[in-house]
């Protein structure tokens, strides 16, 4: 491939995504679902700084089998997913083929599934087990969670009868009596 060949990179992961080339004194930013067009010689020269595969392998995606096949040798058919192959998968896919994804998807395409599984929400108890059991990973609660609670409506509120306040201060109540008298310094009676 021509070093100058542009090849359409994304980041499949729900985080941003960045490496910096010294010899090309870059520092590039992918943010989560970015695409950007890179020259094949930047992805050759980020294969040879330390991390550099572990990025071009788990969490961009080149789309270019040539690319691939020069950079990262041979992948995984889930390495090519994207946010909607992943709604196909968990929505009609078996679960033999959510298990295959499951340990052989590469970790952004992991990510993008336990985002999109809590965004749909995913309704399939069987494919939320297997997510639980395999990566530990608890659909049910990320979607309580998520979700804000419901706020239940206060019915309007009635006053029953007047305050004691009100009563006590009132002109229309009138002592029939007047109170008893005690030996308490505090006992005051008004006429």
């Amino acid at each position: 491939m021509n070093k100058e060949e542009l090849i359409k990179v994304t980041n499949r992961d729900n985080g941003s995504v960045g490496y910096t080339i010294p010899d090309l004194h870059l520092h590039r930013v992918f943010l989560s679902g970015e695409t950007k067009e890179i020259t094949m010689d930047e992805l050759r020269k980020l294969a040879f700084i330390p991390g550099g595969l572990n990025i071009l392998k788990n969490y961009l995606v080149m789309d270019s089998e040539e690319a691939v096949s020069e950079l990262l040798v041979s992948v995984e058919p889930e390495y090519y997913y994207t946010e909607e192959d992943v709604k196909t998968l968990l929505t009609v896919g078996t679960l033999a083929q959510l298990e295959d994804c499951l340990n052989f998807a590469p970790e952004g395409t992991i990510n993008l599934l336990k985002k999109v599984s809590v965004e749909l929400p995913l309704n399939d108890v069987a494919k939320r087990e297997l997510i639980l059991k395999t990566l530990g990973f608890n659909i049910t609660a990320a979607i309580a969670a998520r979700e804000p609670e419901e706020e239940t409506p206060v019915a309007e509120k009635v006053r029953k009868s007047d305050s004691i306040k009100k009563t006590a201060t009132s002109s229309a109540t009138t002592r029939k009596s007047a109170p008893v008298t005690t030996t308490s310094k505090y006992n005051i009676v008004k006429k």
